[in-house]
């Protein structure tokens, strides 16, 4: 029998899959197709101070292995959240949530932090300063270690609970800007978040996405991921959640040897529901076709063989 369990800053979960944050709303629709409570956990939509619309459509559009976003953090805002959909949540899911947390200066993420840090669904905030679809704020911070350090510094001040920093691919020296939040206090990192992209309508010849450009997920940019996570995991002691183009149980094992403690599933959720409940199914099979008997003893285990 193989023992799935692994563990963000003392927190245990059953297993390392966590639909990510904007593939999953506040897994409502999700629970109508399987039972959710076999996730390890689930990161909620991403949420910020004020309610926000996001941008405008068509903020969606294809491409070869994977899809572009543009929807801009649209989302009820932090008081809205607490008031209705935690509530909502805990009658279908049953285990703590990693809240993310977005923000446009670093009032704004300290402000929404310090009340998701209060309620007792949370069991860590994962802090979205990576995100490439909103004007003036999100993936701003992450793209220079002195600003990704203030907001990490600035949200751990008010948090008690573990604070994950959520990372940008969109840069020159991710290592850098890790080690920054390391530095700075955070219990772990998150990454990646979406590639930069576009799109072109070739009839009409203008950009397909509203907002011109978009994040681009899916299969295409797992290896890109993959290299980053392993990069940062030998720079810094904390725990990595990893990201970027997992869709079956055999990413999960290849990440997890890159450096990541635990994994969250993104676009694959968009494509079929189902997903991450066939990763969880069939996790223990390619385990153990790989020699694997405790799943959290692989991590990093491609850095020494």
């Amino acid at each position: 029998m193989v023992n799935m369990k692994v563990s963000l800053s003392g927190w245990q979960l059953d297993n390392p899959i966590i639909p990510a944050s904007g593939t999953f709303g506040y897994g409502k629709e999700f629970a109508e197709f399987y039972d959710i409570n076999c996730l390890g956990t689930f990161s909620f939509k991403g949420t910020t101070l004020n309610e926000r619309f996001g941008n405008p459509t068509p903020r969606i559009a294809e491409c070869p292995a994977g899809m572009l976003n543009a929807v801009g953090l649209q989302n009820p805002g932090v008081e809205h959240v607490i008031a209705h959909e935690l509530p909502e949540m805990k009658k279908y899911f049953s285990k703590k949530l990693i809240a993310n947390v977005s923000g446009f200066s670093v009032e704004e993420y300290v402000k929404a932090c310090a009340l998701l840090d209060r309620e007792e669904q949370v069991g860590l905030l994962e802090v979205n300063i990576s995100c490439p679809n909103v004007h003036n704020g999100g993936m701003s911070f992450g793209t220079e270690p002195k600003a990704a350090y203030e907001v990490t510094k600035a949200v751990k001040a008010v948090c008690k609970k573990p604070v994950y920093i959520k990372l940008s691919p969109n840069v020159t020296d991710i290592v850098s800007i890790a080690k920054a939040c390391e530095d700075a206090g955070a219990d772990g990192i998150s990454l990646i978040n979406t590639l930069m992209g576009m799109r072109i309508d070739l009839k009409a010849r203008r950009p397909i996405l509203a907002n011109t450009t978009g994040g681009y997920s899916g299969p295409g940019v797992f290896p890109v991921a993959l290299r980053m996570v392993y990069q940062v995991y030998e720079a810094v002691k904390v725990p990595i959640i990893g990201m970027g183009g997992i869709s079956r149980a055999e990413d999960v094992i290849e990440m997890m040897l890159a450096g990541a403690s635990a994994v969250e599933v993104g676009a694959a959720n968009l494509a079929d529901p189902m997903i991450c409940k066939k990763i969880i199914d069939t996790l223990p099979a390619v385990m153990e076709k790989y020699g694997i008997d405790n799943l959290s003893e692989i991590t990093g285990g491609a850095h020494h063989g």
